[in-house]
């Protein structure tokens, strides 16, 4: 039935699409006719090669600069607002569905709770605008006013200072437009979500030299899951040219956010077996009426940015952003294969502020035969977080038990309070950084850099009085070479450290609250990149040494605690081929042998085993069609195969492999003498049902929407 319904609602899309244009299809040789015509004032649909697509790039990496992902010597992936849109993505796991070193537990729908990972480990570093994003507890951010997506994979001690191995998930929102621009957009997600968004710009004054962008979008109604949505989202972002040298620029991004009764937080720490329950996407029976996860996120930046001599250029930026949630979630742990669980109610609210100053240089300078590109800086960062631990405002009680395949008629019916004076704590980080890239001749790059950081985190003890936290200083340095035979080839190695401070615990253990010390990791990374013509491919081979953590037994209490050391060792490969200007197919493979090593006596059992949630195998491919016969028309697709994963080191249980696919359609037309775009998309096409670490899987569902060009 949900088959029938999904194929139903894209095919009426088409059709309308297709109706509602009977005269209306445009060709390049007619495009190019009307645009000769002095009176000439129709969209023109234009389908072409990207001088800028894939390795060929420019991304700002931090205190690496603006580089072409050419050449940087780490691997990149770049995900713009037009693929975001072709595919309807609005969660990271749908973000970066064809790069398979990017995996999301949490499916769309659902509060992304620590769910992202890069190459097995967890991200927990995100970046607006390049200033640091504070997504504690829920790791997504609105894409309606979102231009580009970029994963920094693996360490960023040199480029972002302390921050988790993982690697960097950074968003840039969209800027002013030069010519007055203005879309607005209807869409629908199975089961009765609507939404509505509007994006507009231009110049503000005659002269061009003031330009501003809004974004403003709203969606309400009931997912594919069950859970209530209920989203606002407004976005303006400024720029005003002092001269061409000279431009100022701001943005701001403002989202309110409540969702309700989505299912279940899984945990596994408590089954007994080694196989895992029937997965069901009766989602009604796994969640509870009443729960529900509400934020306020907050993202401004604002700065100059100033070229002052030829080759040189400097940017100065500060940013503010806050998120406050109140978290009414529900957390399972799973039993037996029967589908039993104990099920535990989470309550308290979390109030995080970052202020964020950074000054940045860049330009050439040449001594004798050698160019050097330069990049030095300082920053400084502030973050405040004050949760609420106290007895009063925070709860976590095994409230309810259960099965996962009959209802559950527990509510809520005690006061909640959402008070955030529990544990206030404090972040300071004050970072000096310098990078010296050396073209020495024509074909090879050097790249020495370093950041030496001093960092504080206090009054880990509620005390403001008393400052309990600790301070420590590191200098991060990273070292590559980069060899490119010819313009279109890089090959490169590399090696960087970070910092990483120390990760607060959360309540489903009995040391909640208690925040980790810092620790050093290490990346070493060789690798090579390719963009010419019709073939884009990027190789690397990697290997992470990091801290962990583990689960201990403490008097029969389940603590979070530091021991030993994990190595994610392996290779990536991503690639794509555009076979002709209408067929384009890309593959991509990340093969990781993560191990966990240098373990304490009490936990020598552990040595060896593959890291809580890593999988070895992750699979992707896609394609993306345009229909020669239908002017405008395009297909796409894409499947991934996640592979096996331990719920935990012990490696006695593991969620087994699935494979998901996608597709959809876009079609550009002319309706009058205003462009429109019909989109649709069906993810998880045949309905597999599969377990993820944290979630249930992604039921079927789909999404339309119809977007007119003003």
């Amino acid at each position: 039935m949900t088959h029938k319904l999904v194929l139903s609602l894209l095919s009426a899309t088409t059709m309308t699409g297709m109706a509602a244009c009977p005269a209306v299809f445009v060709t390049k040789a007619d495009a190019a006719e009307d645009a000769a015509r002095p009176d000439a004032n129709e969209a023109i649909i234009v389908t072409g090669l990207k001088p800028d697509e894939g390795q060929n790039r420019v991304s700002q990496g931090g205190a690496l600069g603006a580089k072409a992902l050419l050449d940087t010597p780490y691997s990149v992936t770049v995900i713009d607002a037009d693929d975001i849109a072709r595919r309807q993505a609005n969660s990271i796991g749908q973000i970066f569905a064809n790069d398979p070193s990017v995996f999301s537990s949490a499916p769309s729908g659902s509060t992304n709770w620590w769910g992202t990972q890069i190459r097995g480990l967890g991200v927990r570093n995100y970046y607006i605008d390049d200033v640091p994003l504070l997504l504690y507890w829920g790791g997504d951010f609105p894409l309606e006013p979102i231009e580009s997506v970029t994963a920094l994979k693996g360490l960023t001690g040199f480029m972002y200072g302390f921050g988790a191995p993982g690697g960097v998930i950074s968003y840039q929102t969209k800027r002013p437009t030069a010519e007055p621009m203005l879309t607005t957009e209807i869409g629908y997600r199975t089961n009765s979500v609507f939404y509505v968004r509007a994006d507009a710009g231009g110049p503000l004054t005659r002269d061009g030299r003031l330009g501003y962008r809004i974004n403003l979008a709203g969606e309400k109604g009931t997912g594919y899951n069950q859970a209530g949505v209920n989203r606002l989202v407004g976005s303006l972002a400024l720029e005003y040219a002092f001269s061409p040298d000279l431009k100022w620029y701001a943005t701001g991004t403002y989202e309110d956010s409540n969702l309700q009764h989505e299912p279940f937080q899984f945990y596994w720490a408590s089954y007994d077996g080694t196989a895992l329950p029937r997965a069901t996407y009766d989602y009604d029976k796994l969640n509870i009426d009443n729960s529900y996860y509400k934020g306020r996120t907050l993202a401004t930046a604002t700065g100059l940015d100033w070229s002052f001599a030829d080759g040189w250029s400097a940017r100065l930026t500060y940013g503010y952003t806050s998120k406050f949630h109140r978290s009414n979630k529900m957390f399972v742990y799973m039993r037996t294969q029967a589908g039993d669980y104990d099920g535990y109610a989470y309550n308290f609210a979390e109030l995080d502020k970052n202020h964020f100053v950074q000054a940045m240089v860049q330009g050439d300078v040449i001594t004798g035969p050698i160019r050097h590109q330069i990049v030095a800086g300082a920053s400084f960062q502030i973050t405040d977080s004050a949760f609420g631990y106290s007895d009063e405002d925070y709860y976590w009680g095994n409230d309810f038990n259960g099965n996962i395949y009959e209802d559950q008629p527990f509510r809520v019916t005690r006061e909640i309070s959402f008070g955030t004076d529990g544990w206030p704590t404090r972040e300071r980080q004050n970072a000096l950084f310098l990078s010296d890239t050396l073209y020495l001749g024509e074909h090879l790059q050097a790249m020495l850099g370093a950041r030496y950081t001093q960092y504080r985190l206090s009054d880990l003890d509620g005390d403001a009085s008393v400052d309990s936290g600790y301070r420590t200083s590191a200098v991060t340095p990273t070292l590559a070479l980069i060899y490119k035979p010819v313009p279109h080839v890089s090959i490169y190695g590399s090696y960087v450290e970070a910092m990483e401070p120390g990760s607060r615990v959360g309540g489903e253990y009995a040391n909640v609250g208690e925040v980790l010390k810092a620790t050093l990791s290490r990346q070493y990374e060789v690798g090579a990149k390719y963009e010419h013509e019709r073939l884009s491919l990027t190789l690397a081979g990697f290997r992470i040494e990091r801290a962990n953590t583990i689960d201990r037994l403490v008097e029969g209490e389940r603590r979070l605690t530091q021991d030993g050391l994990t190595l994610y060792e392996g290779i990536e490969v991503i690639g794509s081929y555009r076979l002709s200007d209408d067929l384009k197919l890309g593959a991509g493979i990340l093969y990781l042998d993560p191990s966990i090593q240098n373990v304490s006596p009490g936990n020598e059992d552990l040595r060896g085993n593959v890291p809580a949630g890593a999988s070895k195998w992750q699979l992707t491919g896609h394609a993306e069609y345009h229909v020669a016969a239908i002017p405008g028309l395009s297909l796409h697709g894409n499947v991934r195969h996640a592979g096996k994963a331990p719920t935990s080191d012990s490696n006695s249980l593991y969620i087994p492999a699935y494979t998901t696919a996608n597709a959809g359609l876009q079609f550009d037309t002319l309706v009058g003498a205003r462009k429109v775009t019909f989109t649709g998309n069906v993810n998880n096409l045949f309905n597999v049902k599969y377990w993820t670490q944290t979630n249930i899987g992604e039921g079927i569902n789909a999404t339309m929407s119809v977007r007119l060009s003003w």
